[in-house]
């Protein structure tokens, strides 16, 4: 985990912090009554229910730790923003690379999905797009070999 800034839409900083408040307050006093459960059952070393239940806590207090660190650190992606010269995180960028025309929108790592056109600002893509304007040629190296993009719109 790291103290750096990350970018989030205020959608995922809302789904973020419900699934805080929902760890601190239901899941993590959960998983403790049914170790404090399983402890009264008695012997501890062949008890399978006492050794899941405290590798549930240790995963919840490492998520808890982790989305902790997420939302001190956010920087909100504003939603609303007017149209843009050059491309910033939030934007959607359409770009042709070849004789296809993509569409992708820059997200923070927390929300990154390739599938949907969401990528990352921390991609070898998203870095490349971020800061370049309409008609700007924006080449890209990935395993293929190196990739050509010329942006043809960018949307707010």
């Amino acid at each position: 985990m790291s103290d750096k800034a990350q970018y989030v839409s205020e959608e995922s900083y809302a789904l973020l912090k419900t699934e805080l408040d929902n760890l601190k307050n239901k899941k993590i006093p959960e998983i403790a009554n049914r170790i404090d459960e399983a402890k009264q059952q008695g012997d501890l070393s062949e008890n399978a229910e006492y050794h899941q239940a405290k590798e549930d806590m240790a995963w919840a207090q490492g998520r808890m730790l982790e989305l902790d660190q997420i939302l001190s650190n956010a920087i909100l992606i504003n939603g609303d923003r007017k149209k843009n010269d050059e491309v910033l995180i939030g934007n959607t960028v359409i770009a042709k690379t070849g004789d296809k025309t993509k569409k992708y929108t820059i997200v923070g790592p927390q929300e990154a999905d390739p599938f949907k056109g969401k990528i990352s600002n921390e991609s070898p893509l998203g870095q490349a797009f971020l800061g370049k304007s309409i008609d700007d040629v924006v080449e890209v190296a990935t395993p293929a070999g190196t990739q050509k993009y010329t942006i043809i719109e960018i949307e707010a």
